[in-house]
């Protein structure tokens, strides 16, 4: 890399940018949609783009500066898109798609608005909100931080791990290695490997799927806990930790919370927008139904079990597919889950 060119941007849009963030399964897609009816915060947004920066400034791949400077050029440009209406996704069944949001007909009527160099005047004036969904980012955020400062608000997302393995599973029997997967990969004894994997290679290509998905929680939840706690040290981050169970059982207090650190309020909307999602819930697992949900292993809770019952019930389930070492560390990250976030009898 040529160190004596230092690559910069100076002037950009100062609008806030929202990241709603967690590991697959975490229920992110829960919480875009809801948060997205609030006072202008706009529709879910994917950004493929900032994860592929973090993780190549992760692989020492890319510079410092020029990682922070495609993150701020990245986050412009999709708010400028967006209030274009451009890249808006319009197929019907997508968790993404217009037709999920509260007011598709906002981004429609944007198509034919002026654009172009009104934009910039129009961001100044309303302040929109950037909504960003992402996957397992806070971990590798630290160029985010470095680049967006005080303009960045994370909403990380947990859950129990037995409620997130079945997604985690089927992104590695069913993606990973396949063109759909859009990861960032390094070659390791000619196979490609995830770059969250670089320092447990060894276990990752020894492993069976489902062993490696226990494995991938157990790194990222060491390594995503030692980024929160830098993040708020070193850059004084604005970070909510939300667990999944808390929020759909009893969402006041986190929605104040989140609306609070967004300086905004809710709208005509929420209300509405959380009934459809099934928000507040008697039981964990009564989601709103998709066929999205549904492909990556979520069914409706058995009738008649309660909330351990369902633990149990999962567990059981991947018993039979991981050796018992795999099942003691699964078992200690469940512990320690349900002693500091939740447990069904709290």
């Amino acid at each position: 890399m040529n160190e004596d060119i230092v690559v910069s941007r100076k002037d950009n849009f100062a609008c806030k940018v929202l990241f709603i963030d967690g590991l697959p399964g975490s229920g992110k897609s829960l919480f875009s949609p809801i948060i997205a009816t609030m006072d202008r915060v706009e529709k879910l947004n994917y950004t493929y783009e900032i994860e592929h920066i973090c993780a190549l400034r992760h692989m020492d791949k890319i510079s410092a500066d020029a990682a922070e400077v495609m993150i701020r050029m990245q986050a412009d440009l999709k708010i400028y898109n967006t209030m274009m209406g451009r890249e808006v996704n319009f197929r019907p069944t997508d968790v993404s798609s217009v037709f999920q949001n509260h007011d598709p007909m906002s981004y429609f009527k944007r198509l034919f608005d002026e654009g172009d160099k009104v934009v910039p005047e129009l961001i100044n004036k309303n302040q929109p909100i950037l909504n960003l969904t992402t996957h397992q980012l806070l971990a590798f955020s630290e160029p985010i931080w470095k680049s967006l400062g005080n303009r960045c608000i994370f909403i990380e997302i947990l859950r129990h791990p037995l409620y997130m393995f079945r997604q985690q599973l089927w992104n590695e029997e069913n993606l990973f290695g396949d063109a759909r997967s859009f990861d960032i990969y390094s070659l390791y004894k000619e196979r490609e490997i995830p770059y969250y994997a670089l320092e447990w290679k060894e276990e990752y290509v020894r492993l069976s799927p489902a062993e490696r998905t226990i494995n991938y929680f157990l790194y990222m939840t060491n390594r995503t806990n030692k980024a929160r706690e830098k993040m708020l040290r070193d850059y004084k981050a604005k970070i909510i930790t939300i667990p999944f169970e808390n929020f759909v059982i009893k969402p006041d207090k986190w929605m104040n919370r989140i609306t609070d650190a967004l300086g905004t309020k809710t709208s005509k909307y929420t209300d509405s927008v959380m009934h459809k999602h099934n928000v507040p819930r008697e039981k964990i697992a009564q989601s709103y139904d998709l066929p999205v949900y549904r492909r990556c292993g979520w069914v409706p809770p058995i009738e008649g079990l309660d909330e351990r019952g369902e633990l149990q019930n999962r567990r059981k389930e991947i018993a039979q597919k991981v050796s018992h070492g795999s099942m003691d560390i699964l078992d200690n990250l469940c512990g320690k889950y349900e002693e500091e976030y939740w447990s069904p009898s709290s």
